[in-house]
Formats: structure tokens, C-alpha cells, sequence
């Protein structure tokens, strides 16, 4: 939900499992660091969350042992002329796995950097519907 301007304006986000539940959010959460939720937030937790599992289940595929992965997700901010906007991700991973050689744990990493379904998302084609609801009497 979101209610006034851009720059004026405030919102909440809920999640349908209701993990988050209208947790507010606004211009200056999202692009000053001000207190609030922002949607990019959420985006690089989800992309670390996918990205863990993605990385286990290459690990599980291959007959490997899995033991703590621990992912980050920076996401970068810029603008262009039309509006701001996500220009890049960055994504850190630390593991413990045992019986893997490091060029053999870079090809899993980079593997599950393609292949999990938040990175999948960042680049597949976007569909719409949308419906206006007006006021009676208006035009």
C-alpha cells in the first residue's frame, strides 16, 4: 500500500505469510537510510535466504557434505532518467564445507549465483495487470 507523493508519501509492506505485517516504509527509508522498511532490503534478504539453499542443494547434488553457509546480499542503488532504480547486487558468501577443494566451492558459488530463483527474477520478462478504481462521479 502506498498512500501520497514520491518524495511525500508513505506505505506499508505485508508479506502473505504475514512474516512482515504493514511494516512502513518511505522515500527516505528506502533511499536515505532513514528508520523503515525498504523494498530493496527485503529483496537482498530474500536473495541471500534463496541463494543458501541454492548453494546447499548443488552441494547435496553432488554428493557433498553441507555445513554453514553464511550470505549477504548488498543491493546497489542508482537512478537513470526516469527514476531510481537497482543497478547492481552484490553477493558475499561465507562458508564451512567440508572435503572441498576452493576452486570447486568457487564453481558451486558462482553456479548458485546464476541459478537461484531470486537471481532467475532479476532478469526474467515482467507482465502487468492493472486496474484503476474510480470514484463515482469522476472521470
Amino acid at each position: 500500500m502506498w498512500n501520497g507523493s514520491f518524495h511525500e508519501g508513505s506505505g506499508s509492506i505485508s508479506t502473505a505469510s504475514q512474516t512482515l505485517t504493514e511494516r512502513p516504509y518511505t522515500f527516505a527509508s528506502r533511499f536515505e537510510g532513514a528508520e523503515g522498511a525498504s523494498p530493496e532490503e527485503l529483496l537482498a534478504a530474500a536473495h541471500a535466504g534463496c541463494y543458501n539453499h541454492a548453494l546447499a542443494n548443488i552441494f547435496h547434488k553432488n554428493g557433498l557434505s553441507v555445513g554453514t553457509i553464511r550470505t549477504a546480499v548488498e543491493v546497489d542503488m542508482g537512478s537513470d532518467a526516469v527514476s531510481p532504480g537497482i543497478q547492481g547486487v552484490h553477493i558475499t558468501v561465507d562458508a564451512h564445507m567440508p572435503d572441498v577443494s576452493h576452486e570447486r566451492f568457487r564453481q558451486f558459488a558462482e553456479r548458485a549465483a546464476r541459478t537461484c530463483a531470486i537471481s532467475k527474477a532479476l532478469s526474467v520478462d515482467i507482465t502487468l495487470t492493472a486496474t484503476l478504481a474510480r470514484e463515482q462521479g469522476s472521470s
